[in-house]
């Protein structure tokens, strides 16, 4: 019972912060309300919340990631893939051994595996809170897509290198050639994994469906299962459940692709996903912030440890470990940005500077969150002889302010860094969504014009006409760019042909928006918001 209240006070302090955010004076990062609501929990109540570290990694992680690999733009990942992954996996690489000798050299007592286990897990960006700052900053979308790249594959590689440190540090042995061998098994048999489950989720229930009917809520419950059972499987053969669950994700939506999902299915869904990804996103700083007093306290038994008398050490191990993730971004983006401008002068193409602003914007950007957050409590409690994991505490103090100080900076000096930059329009993806608009307004068109031809006779002709006519005005003027003078009101006798008419016009439209995607002529996450709009207007006609 007590678990249970537990959950509940949670989710509840997660609602609340909603609300507060909406009527702060101030514009606060929804994290930090978080953190502060269960932070004064924590000093209102005597009763700590007993983390079990695999549970709780099992719990949150999966949904995300998934999430994370179901949503991002997957046009931008192939286009930019060059700078993307120089970030995701180059970037994340260079932090953990930046950091990781850093954070020995600052502190150390510290052992050197528990210091890159630290590294690895503050290296990953967190794609939510990437999403929710630049809902705040206007940011370029191409920098945007590459940041959402960045913090959908960086997130793998960082806990993959975690795994491995914390291995290192609980058995005190460490083989870079086995662990080599044993990334590309674990990175290889994950993807494949998590690719086969979501695959044979979505073709089981497709092959069900057909035969037997469908049910709205079971393809709902069959996605939020799919990231556990990519995870569950992945990590029982041995491989990487966070890549499988990432796999899972990108292999739906491929499999959304096809259009197979009926409107009300399409619509549920999101709607799910997105209080999951706002319920657990929520509870995980929430967590935090009722941990915060019981972590502060053992990590200034840590400094005392470390052999320091006070614990305003702390203060200065958060500002330098902050300040050495700022420095290595900033000096990866100067230095990957002056590679590609020699690789493209090489070439003979047109170099093109971006401003300072926007190069200090790049490395700024770099918000970690409830991934960093659900990681660092994974930490071991105790080792295989029964002693407390080493600086454990120490080590989830200062991965809390990197999240914290990442949010403030990314909130407070993201727009300050870029007034008065001029962010120039994107033409390509405004041409782009009006090409489909157009293919699928075409599409209806030609729908409605079969539709006519199949159902000869079956109302009056002059009420069939008046129907065609009202529907087809409606995307002849969206072709044209305006409104016809066509009277509506006196077409209101037409409304059941009407209805028929325009379901197999939305139908059209979807089909051909699909269609466009598939073929990659449209971006999914363009696709994927037309189509909910057609998705919203099909919910009309019951």
């Amino acid at each position: 019972m007590q678990s249970i209240e537990i959950v509940l006070s949670m989710l509840l302090l997660v609602l609340a912060s909603g609300y507060i955010v909406r009527v702060l004076p101030v514009a606060l990062p929804l994290p930090l309300v978080q953190i502060a609501l269960g932070a004064g929990v924590a000093a209102l109540s005597n009763h700590g919340v007993r983390l079990d570290p695999d549970l709780f990694f099992m719990l949150f992680l999966p949904p995300l990631l998934f999430l994370d690999g179901w949503r991002i733009p997957k046009q931008g990942l192939w286009r930019d893939a060059g700078p993307i992954l120089q970030l995701a996996l180059g970037l994340v690489v260079f932090t953990v051994l930046g950091v990781g000798l850093f954070v020995h050299w600052l502190i150390p007592a510290m052992p050197l595996a528990v210091a890159f286990a630290l590294a690895a897990i503050v290296a990953p960006t967190d794609p939510v809170a990437v999403a929710a700052i630049a809902n705040r900053v206007p940011l370029p979308r191409r920098l945007l897509h590459i940041l959402e790249g960045e913090a959908l594959l960086n997130d793998a590689s960082g806990l993959i290198c975690f795994r491995f440190a914390v291995v290192a540090a609980v058995s005190g042995e460490f083989s870079p050639l086995a662990a080599g061998l044993q990334f590309l098994w674990l990175a290889l048999a994950g993807v494949a994994i998590g690719a086969v489950v979501s695959w044979g989720i979505s073709r089981s229930h497709h092959l069900l469906t057909r035969r037997f009917g469908q049910d709205a809520g079971l393809p709902v419950l069959g996605s939020l299962l799919t990231p556990f059972g990519a995870y569950l499987a992945a990590e029982h053969l041995g491989a990487s459940g966070i890549l499988a669950a990432v796999a899972a994700g990108i292999t739906m939506s491929h499999a959304e692709l096809s259009g197979i999902a009926p409107p009300a299915t399409r619509l549920q869904r999101a709607a799910v996903w997105d209080s999951v990804q706002f319920a657990l996103n929520g509870i995980a700083f929430v967590l935090l912030g009722e941990q915060l007093p019981g972590i502060l306290q053992r990590a200034s038994a840590s400094v005392v440890e470390a052999g320091h008398a006070s614990a305003w050490w702390l203060l200065w191990y958060a500002l330098a470990l902050n300040f050495a993730l700022a420095a290595l971004r900033l000096l990866w983006t100067l230095v990957s940005l002056r590679l590609r401008s020699l690789w493209r002068r090489r070439r003979g193409e047109q170099v093109v500077r971006p401003p300072w602003p926007l190069v200090l914007a790049m490395s700024l950007s770099g918000v970690r969150g409830a991934i960093t957050l659900a990681g660092v409590l994974t930490l071991p409690l105790l080792l295989p002889d029964g002693r407390a994991f080493p600086f454990r505490d120490l080590a989830i103090f200062l991965a809390m302010s990197v999240i914290v100080m990442s949010l403030l900076v990314a909130s407070f000096g993201l727009p300050r860094l870029l007034v008065g930059l001029r962010i120039p329009p994107e033409p390509r993806a405004h041409r782009q969504e009006e090409m489909a608009r157009r293919r699928a307004a075409k599409a209806a068109l030609a729908a409605i014009e079969r539709e006519r031809q199949q159902h000869p006779g079956e109302l009056d002709a002059g009420v069939e006409a008046a129907a065609a006519t009202r529907v087809i005005a409606l995307y002849q003027g969206r072709l044209d760019g305006g409104d016809t003078d066509i009277d509506a009101e006196r077409l209101r006798a037409a409304d059941q042909a009407e209805r028929r008419l325009r379901l197999a016009a939305l139908r059209a439209e979807r089909a051909e928006l699909f269609a466009l995607a598939r073929e990659g002529r449209l971006a999914d996450d363009v696709a994927r918001r037309l189509v909910r709009e057609i998705d919203f207007v099909e919910s009309r006609y019951p």
